[in-house]
C-alpha cells in the first residue's frame, strides 16, 4: 500500500485531526517545560513528563482507532516505504505526503519511544530499587539531551522539508490541513 501524496495544484487536505495537533503542541510544551522551566526532581517536573507519557499512551490508541491520516497504517515508516523517500530527495524529487512522510513518521516514532523511556527512567529514580542509582539519572539526563536534539532536527526538518516540497508543515500542525504551492 503507498502512502496518498499531494500533486501541485491539488486541493487542500485536511491531514491532522484536532486530537492529533492537540497532542503534538501538549507534548511540545510538557518537554520545553521539564528542559527549560522546571526544576530536576521536584513534583512539577515529574507530573509534567507524566503528562507527556499520558498524552503519548493516548496517541498511541488513537493510532490505530483515530482518523485515517493518524493511523499507523497510513504512515508506518516500512523500509520500503523509507527507501523510496530517501532515493526521491537524493535524485532532487521529493514527494509532498498527504499525512506524514516515511521519515516524518520515522522521527514520530523515535520521539515517542524516547518521551516513554524518559517517563520510565524518571518514575525508576523515585523507586526504593533505584533511588539515587548515579547511572539511571546519567541515562535519564541522556535521553533528555537527545530528546531535545531530534526534537530539533524534527522542526528543522519540517521547515526544510516544507519549503522542498512546497507545502507549509509548520502551518498545516496548527491548521490541520496540507496544501501544495
Amino acid at each position: 500500500m503507498s502512502i496518498a501524496t499531494l500533486e501541485p495544484g491539488s486541493a487542500p487536505v485536511a491531514v491532522w485531526d484536532r486530537f492529533v495537533r492537540f497532542f503534538h503542541w501538549s507534548l511540545v510544551a510538557c518537554v520545553l517545560l521539564n528542559q527549560f522551566v522546571l526544576e530536576e526532581g521536584e513534583a512539577p517536573h515529574r507530573w509534567a513528563g507524566y503528562a507527556a507519557v499520558a498524552l503519548v499512551l493516548a496517541r498511541l490508541v488513537w493510532g490505530f482507532v483515530g482518523s485515517r491520516h493518524a493511523r499507523f497504517a497510513d504512515f508506518f515508516p516500512t523500509p520500503a516505504r523509507l527507501r523510496a523517500h530517501l532515493m526521491a530527495l537524493r535524485a532532487g524529487r521529493p514527494v509532498a505526503y498527504e499525512g506524514h512522510s516515511p521519515l516524518g513518521a520515522l522521527m514520530m516514532l523515535a520521539l515517542m519511544a524516547l518521551v516513554l523511556a524518559l517517563g520510565l527512567t524518571g518514575w525508576l529514580q523515585g523507586t526504593d530499587a533505584f533511588w539515587g542509582e548515579e547511572w539511571l539519572e546519567e541515562l535519564h539526563e541522556g535521553l533528555a539531551a537527545l530528546l531535545m536534539g531530534l526534537a530539533g532536527l524534527h522542526a528543522l526538518a519540517a521547515i526544510v522539508l516544507g519549503r522542498l516540497e512546497r507545502v507549509p508543515l509548520v502551518r498545516a500542525m496548527f491548521t490541520g490541513v496540507k496544501r501544495r504551492g
